[in-house]
């Protein structure tokens, strides 16, 4: 293993400003710690294949409650190998082991690379991670990988038709439950219009003040989390930040932006962020749900609280909000 002043990326160098301990926004992130630590909701799923309808039935219950309230819950019996999961995490560590350069240099899952916060203009908006956030229309695509990186691809592959299953069984299910009829999420999200997202958190020594990755919602419709024990995950609940409690047993679901415009507000997009570690580094993988970019996203109901707007037009005009205010503003632009 490569020594990690190779590996790591230049967060110290590169965002110098930011880590000036008489700047004003450094005392500001330390207002975000979490208050407590939290149980999320755990939902076994091997009760939607019940013989029992009461047993489906509360199953299904448990899952459009937890969306409800919490927009996040764990989930247990769902149905994703285990042995798969071990395998994507040895060939993520794999991945991010590489030098710092290499990574940077676009040669690995075709541009796809991230690190810190390009559009950061304070250390509160700036996170100290890295990742590849792999459209997954490119996986297969010639010269996405490099030949060392092949049994990186073949992982991703199977893993995200997994994730895919997973993901429109809880959606479907989300969805009947407010009556909708219809494939929704067979027809406008599959293999190609989805992402999955490699993270890793270093060890940050001036942790836990310092973002392993900002508060944001996501832009989806939802998202599977696949993390190690290590913990900094944490989310808002009643307006105060808790530390969710990971389980080797589960992945975490959480609802994203698009769930929640298309349910009216019934279910909740809701604000989480990592917190980064003094000492050992964090990974975690995350599967999104997304549709084709020109899908137009309404309402489930007659009345909606948004307005009709593409998934293509809901990323711009994220990305449009990010570069100006370091910061994405998200469904509120979208308000009737």
């Amino acid at each position: 293993m490569l020594d990690s002043s190779v590996t790591n990326p230049p967060f110290l160098n590169h965002y110098e400003s930011f880590f000036d301990k008489t700047n004003k926004s450094f005392s500001n992130c330390c207002s975000l710690r979490a208050t407590g630590e939290c149980d999320l909701p755990i939902i076994d799923l091997s009760a939607l294949r019940s013989p029992i309808e009461g047993e489906r039935k509360a199953c299904v219950k448990a899952i459009a409650k937890a969306s409800s309230e919490w927009g996040f819950f764990q989930v247990l019996n769902h149905g994703v190998s285990q042995q798969l999961l071990m395998e994507m995490r040895r060939e993520q560590v794999k991945v991010f082991n590489t030098p710092f350069e290499k990574k940077a240099s676009c040669g690995i899952l075709n541009d796809s690379y991230r690190w810190g916060t390009p559009s950061a203009t304070s250390l509160e908006q700036f996170s100290w991670s890295e990742a590849f956030h792999v459209p997954l229309n490119k996986i297969s695509q010639e010269g996405c990988c490099p030949l060392e990186f092949t049994s990186l691809r073949e992982a991703m592959e199977k893993l995200t038709e997994e994730m895919l299953k997973l993901a429109r069984t809880l959606a479907g299910v989300l969805a009947k439950n407010v009556g909708h009829v219809g494939e929704l999420f067979t027809e406008n999200c599959n293999g190609s219009t989805c992402f999955l997202r490699l993270n890793r958190y270093p060890p940050c020594l001036l942790a836990p003040e310092i973002p392993g990755l900002t508060p944001h919602t996501d832009s989806d419709f939802l998202t599977i989390l696949y993390q190690d024990q290590v913990g900094g995950l944490q989310l808002l609940k009643d307006s105060n930040w808790v530390a969710v409690k990971p389980n080797p047993d589960a992945l975490v679901v959480n609802i994203g932006d698009l769930f929640q415009a298309w349910s009216n507000d019934l279910y909740k997009s809701v604000k989480h962020k990592v917190v980064a570690n003094k000492r050992v580094e964090r990974y975690s993988i995350a599967y999104f749900l997304c549709p084709s970019y020109d899908s137009v996203i309404g309402s489930c109901s007659g009345t909606s609280l948004y307005k009709q707007f593409t998934f293509g037009e809901f990323r711009r005009q994220v990305q449009e909000d990010v570069k100006k205010t370091g910061q994405k503003v998200g469904l509120p632009r979208f308000l009737i």
